[in-house]
């Protein structure tokens, strides 16, 4: 699962419970699927080169953002992203500080609580499909 993990000062000591999935708002009008394409680019500075999006449904977190999330197989260096930045007073910060790949497990205990259902979506994705008795 890669996650990324938030820059900026109030999320600087935080480590479990604050990373997230790449996101971002979606404008009036727009795809979601597109959204999720140029946020991943934004905020990695990779773009998302997958002949399959799978959708893992949508949340809303605390704040009232509702996220939506696609799966996809691909692979990226995690120390390599570019995110682009923002500006608190006169510094800037990057909206991404860092990114990493993690073992659903992990992942669990890294990302936002808001998202784990994001999570759970994947997990059935990836299950092995039942066996039926016969």
């Amino acid at each position: 699962m890669f996650l990324v993990h938030p820059g900026g000062p109030f999320w600087a000591r935080r480590d479990d419970g604050a990373w997230s999935i790449p996101k971002g708002e979606i404008e009036p009008g727009a795809d979601p699927l597109a959204t999720a394409q140029r946020e991943f680019r934004e905020e990695t500075g990779f773009d998302l080169r997958v002949d399959r999006f799978d959708p893992l449904g949508s949340v809303r977190q605390k704040g009232g953002k509702v996220v939506h999330a696609w799966g996809a197989e691909g692979d990226c260096d995690a120390a390599a992203i570019r995110s682009n930045t923002f500006m608190i007073g006169k510094r800037s910060y990057p909206e991404v500080d860092r990114a990493g790949w993690f073992a659903l497990d992990d992942a669990r205990r890294k990302i936002l609580g808001g998202q784990q259902p994001l999570l759970d979506a994947l997990e059935r994705l990836l299950a092995p499909p039942a066996r039926t008795g016969g």
